[in-house]
């Protein structure tokens, strides 16, 4: 809240993407992800998109060589179109966790957010 009252999202409640007004939970979409047998973890989460608002962005560590237009084409016989991954990065290192063993999303997310006023598009 600023000195004026005015209250600004910076992060989520929910883990939400709103993309071109479709809401996207990305639970739905790593749950898609790790039905691949070629996928040992998967985070979800949106990225700044011009025309959408948000892209729904994966990062996944495979436990295989794979592409991400093998994993997109894979979602795609799991869930909506609007509800793809428009990229996917991955990664040979283990998603960063907290104590618990939590994926931090926050951190996976920060990098796309560089420069831009709000983490919420």
């Amino acid at each position: 809240m600023d000195d004026e009252g005015f209250v600004f999202l910076v992060d989520r409640a929910k883990d939400m993407i709103v993309s071109g007004g479709e809401n996207v939970y990305c639970s739905e979409v790593e749950e898609a992800l790790y039905k691949h047998p070629a996928v040992l973890e998967a985070a979800v989460f949106g990225v700044p998109d011009e025309a959408w608002g948000e892209a729904v962005h994966a990062v996944v560590v495979p436990r295989e060589k794979i592409t991400p237009e093998e994993l997109i084409d894979f979602c795609r016989t799991q869930i909506a179109g609007y509800k793809l991954p428009k990229a996917i990065t991955l990664s040979d290192q283990e998603l960063p966790k907290s104590g618990p063993g939590k994926i931090l999303k926050r951190e996976l997310r920060e990098p796309f957010w560089k420069g831009h006023d709000r983490k919420v598009n």
